[in-house]
């Protein structure tokens, strides 16, 4: 090993050596398997911190169970298949500025080679190879022999075999659904295809129509309930309204809204024509009829009013909602006779509607005094408008003047009155983002209630049960998320699984449409296992729906499948034994957002088409990454690749940093000092190593052990076994704070205090623990120790549990030293003393009797103050320290029940001698503090000028220091 860490060249050399020497292909074979795959990632972009944190806590997985002895299958696709790279191409093409620099500033992308990107067969080609050689660059341990993209010849055959299965068993359906719609590319979008607004869900709101003459002023409104105590409509001045004809169901009526609602309007099930503009002024200060109650109520300006929101035309609840309330009462003040208002809008009363145990009679009223908000643009005014509704929507009930609905609770009275409504005419059901939805393209999308579309049939209750019974007998990492796997399979909906543009596979039974990005991507994993077998001249041809029935669902016989295929039986065999081997996937392991969406859709998938006993495993959840507090963005930026942190800070730096950075569902937040600390920590591990292996260390425990050696060796098994356990929970973080960090500190301690028989025994322990992380540096290390080419430590036995090297009393006894060095130099620092002598005296016998009497009570759960005086008063040695006893029980007790359990339970199986321990590491103790260090029992002190010695309790002797 050089005497500096180069990380680049060891790097380098580790990864050629794992690619010339093939380790990571594997075949079945003898051994357990493990099968684990992550999300392939999609390619109109560079890889990035976000992949970087998914995929290597894939690998460290895939490590860990390889060093276990299991043989691990890893593979990797790429997933290109839907709009984005389409659209990518077409801002390319355009010379988009915005496109262009992020791509060649951020994704680092020569100009020269980004101006060829300009059609999607080009950036499918660029970033495939940029993918690979990136996961290459980390030390990936893939298996890159199955890799494939989503546009294949070879797996759009396997698209068309599952789709045509699944429309066979009715679960693909034709019909008119709400769908998040681009109006420029002309197709449904999902999260993958969307530049802002990815989380953003399809609401129902209810229009209420309330009318004026023969026009109808539509209000969308998420409480219906409220119609009850509308008291003005809202209409802004400054935006544009028109009147159009709107059509449904037979019935024909002229509605105003704003022209943003009506482009939003000609998608949805309803017919829609344009008959004129309105000015605004000409719809404020007119008298409307409330659809339910035949109240007249007033419009008046307000512009906080949005076009884009719902209908542009907004109703107003003052005694419900903090926002009417203040806007309302804004205008008290104003003269709006120029609009032609003249009356006194004080005298609007307020109409209270709901019983709220928390509020009076207008709970929107007293929510702005308790909350001092002083008016519309304060901050705290949503504050108050979420107590208002939360505690509406979950304690509220109906009021008399509600008629027939009366008691009912405001939870539950949605549904059944939009149903009246829409049955009275005077209500119906419009659909709305929950924010802002922005497609890739650029062109904000809408909601299109599409007519003639192909759905997955989600919603489909038998198809859900079985995927409840999945998720079930499934783990989930971390188990607190299983409920929410629940909930998102409860609201899960038909889904749109087609599209007219983008890249992708046509519906085999429909090819005017392309199956859909997400739809495509459910169970490729069962593809990852024949994808090696293309390579020996079976070509897309070959690939027939007899072929795939028996490899993956062992229906018809391999000779009948060989003669509808043309593929010679022996290799159709082998490929069904493949599969039997690999599936089903024993672990999938994905960031937070695909929950939603693709991991739903990856078990609805396989309960659909498989047997119970392929159905997945497990699934583990990791969070977010963000750069420097900011989220990251492949499109628009901040971003920072995967390449770029390990051009400029390493793989083993890189892994350890986003591993360590937060744990599971917890989002990291990549900072240059979080990573140049990691850096300099890599730096030390790797001086220490140089340090030990140049020293005349070696292997095997030939000398008699001291009491150092025995606490290093329990410390380590300490590590051993919590690293195992957060590996198995796939705990990066606290696998790492305890393989790398406190393990370093132990080594540290163990050397400070004169330990060094043992440093080769621990390095050759410790490098194969940290093999899973930081797989470079350990391969140099391990070679370096001696270890022949070919003998990887990345196959090497990975450290387990040895409970006969536990050695509680080293590990206590060291702690007292550790403790009681921590004590003098904290006396020192304190006092600013520079001692010429310290004095240490160690816990009389009698306290030390009531210590152990005490943790014996602990243990049986009956310690307290009067029965543990009365037990140790019942010595003769004890009781004639009197008054001494009570105050030493009334301090012992409360430091005890401070103690962890598995503390006390080892302190009372052991008697340390403490004196003999401190003489023992006086010399140690001596060279620390500079200045000799004398240990006195506190029974016979030889020395005590001060009294000292009756401070001077169990584990924690007392201390003087004399000038």
């Amino acid at each position: 090993m050089q005497q500096n860490y180069k990380p680049d060249k060891i790097e380098k050399k580790w990864q050629e050596r794992w690619s010339k020497s093939r380790i990571f292909e594997v075949d079945p074979s003898e051994d357990e398997k493990f099968f684990i795959t992550i999300p392939y990632p999609y390619l109109n972009g560079n890889l990035h911190a976000g992949h970087t944190r998914t995929f290597t806590i894939g690998d460290v997985v895939a490590r860990y169970r390889r060093m276990l002895g299991y043989n691990v299958l890893f593979p990797m696709g790429f997933h290109v298949t839907g709009t984005p790279i389409v659209g990518l191409a077409e801002l390319i093409q355009n010379r988009d500025p915005q496109t262009i620099d992020v791509y060649s500033r951020l994704h680092g992308i020569p100009l020269d080679v980004l101006e060829t990107l300009n059609t999607p067969e080009n950036i499918v080609d660029y970033f495939k190879v940029e993918s690979e050689n990136n996961m290459r660059s980390i030390g990936y341990s893939i298996d890159w022999r199955r890799k494939f993209t989503t546009t294949d010849p070879h797996y759009k055959k396997f698209i068309e075999w599952q789709f045509n299965l699944l429309y066979d068993k009715g679960l693909i359906v034709k019909g008119s659904h709400p769908v998040k719609w681009c109006p420029n590319d002309n197709n449904p979008v999902e999260d993958h295809d969307i530049l802002y607004g990815e989380g953003a869900t399809i609401v129902d709101y209810t229009f209420l129509k309330f009318k004026y003459d023969d026009v109808v002023l539509p209000c969308a409104t998420l409480r219906p309930e409220t119609i009850f105590g509308v008291t003005n409509l809202w209409v802004n001045p400054d935006i544009e309204h028109v009147k159009i004809k709107v059509e449904k169901d037979g019935r024909e009526e002229f509605w105003i809204v704003s022209k943003e609602a009506y482009e939003k309007l000609k998608f949805t099930d309803r017919k829609v024509e344009f008959i004129e503009k309105v000015p605004s002024r000409l719809i404020i200060g007119i008298k409307v009829k409330n659809p339910f109650t035949g109240a007249e109520v007033i419009t008046l300006p307000a512009s906080f009013v949005k076009g884009e929101n719902g209908s542009g035309i907004v109703m107003s609840v003052p005694a419900h909602a903090p926002y009417d309330y203040l806007a309302l009462r804004d205008l008290y003040d104003k003269d709006l006779s120029e609009i032609g208002i003249d009356e006194d809008l004080r005298k609007i009363e307020f109409i209270s509607l709901i019983k709220v145990p928390e509020f009076g009679e207008y709970p929107a009223v007293e929510a702005v005094e308790q909350f001092g908000v002083t008016g519309q643009d304060d901050s705290r005014a949503e504050e108050a408008t979420k107590v208002v509704y939360r505690r509406e929507f979950h304690g509220g009930v109906l009021k008399e003047n509600t008629g027939k609905y009366a008691g009912m609770a405001v939870s539950k009275i949605k549904g059944v009155l939009t149903q009246d409504l829409i049955e009275k005419g005077i209500g119906e059901v419009f659909y709305e983002f929950s924010e802002p939805v922005v497609c890739r393209c650029g062109t904000p999308c809408v909601v299109n209630m599409v007519r003639g579309q192909w759905f997955l049939n989600y919603s489909n209750s038998e198809w859900k049960e079985k995927v409840y019974h999945c998720i079930e007998q499934m783990d989930i990492i971390p188990e607190e998320l299983r409920v929410e796997f629940n909930n998102k399979v409860d609201w899960l909906k038909d889904k749109a699984c087609a599209r007219r543009k983008g890249l992708g596979t046509n519906l085999p039974f429909d090819k005017e449409w392309l199956i859909e990005s997400l739809g495509d991507s459910t169970i490729y994993m069962s593809y990852y296992i024949m994808a090696k077998f293309f390579a020996n001249g079976i070509t897309p041809e070959h690939l027939t729906p007899a072929l795939f029935d028996y490899v993956l669902l062992g229906k018809t016989t391999a000779e009948d499948a060989a003669k509808d295929s043309g593929v010679p039986v022996v290799t159709i065999k082998q490929m069904r034994s493949d599969f039997e081997y690999w599936y089903p996937v024993d672990l999938r392991s994905s960031g937070k957002d695909l929950i939603p969406n693709h991991l739903l859709f990856f078990l609805f998938h396989h309960v659909a088409i498989f047997e119970e006993d392929k159905w997945p495993h497990a699934i583990a959840i990791n969070g977010f990454v963000s750069l420097e507090g900011e989220k990251m963005s492949k499109s628009k930026g901040p971003l920072l690749t995967l390449k770029d942190a390990v051009e400029s800070y390493g793989a083993d730096i890189s892994r350890l940093y986003i591993l360590s950075s937060a744990e599971q569902t917890q989002d990291a937040d990549w900072r240059n000092s979080g990573i140049e600390a990691a850096r300099k920590q890599m730096d030390r591990l790797y001086g220490l190593a140089v340090e030990i292996l140049k020293s005349e260390a070696s292997l095997g425990m030939s000398e008699e052990l001291k009491l150092i050696d025995r606490w290093i060796l329990s410390k380590l098994q300490h590590r051993i076994r919590e690293t195992n356990d957060a590996l198995k929970s796939i705990q990066t973080r606290h696998a790492l704070q305890n393989s790398f960090f406190l393990l370093y500190n132990d080594v540290k301690w163990y050397q400070r205090r004169g330990g060094s028989a043992l440093l080769y025994d621990i390095m050759d322990t410790w490098v194969r623990l940290l093999s899973p992380f930081t797989p470079h540096l350990c391969e140099e290390i391990w070679e370096t120790m001696g270890h022949e080419e070919g003998d990887f430590v990345s196959f090497a036995a990975y450290p387990v549990y040895d409970e006969s090297l536990v050695d509680m009393t080293a590990e206590f006894a060291e702690e007292l030293v550790s403790n009681t060095l921590a004590d003098i130099e904290e006396i020192i620092r304190v006092t600013k003393m520079s001692p010429k002598k310290v004095i240490l005296y160690t816990s009389p016998t009698w306290k030390a009797e009531a210590f152990r009497v005490a943790l014996l009570m602990h243990k049986e759960g009956r310690l307290d103050v009067g029965t543990l005086i009365k037990s140790v008063m019942a010595g003769q040695d004890i009781k004639r320290h009197g008054k001494e006893v009570q105050a030493f029980v009334n301090k012992l007790i409360p430091d005890i029940n401070s103690m962890n359990t598995e503390k006390i339970e080892m302190l009372a199986d052991f008697d340390l001698n403490e004196e003999a321990i401190l003489k023992e590491a006086s010399k140690f103790l001596t060279v620390e503090i500079g200045c000799p260090v004398k240990v006195y029992n506190a029974d016979t002190p030889q020395y005590d000028p001060e009294k000292k010695s009756r401070f001077a309790v169990p584990l924690r002797p007392a201390i003087y220091l004399e000038k």
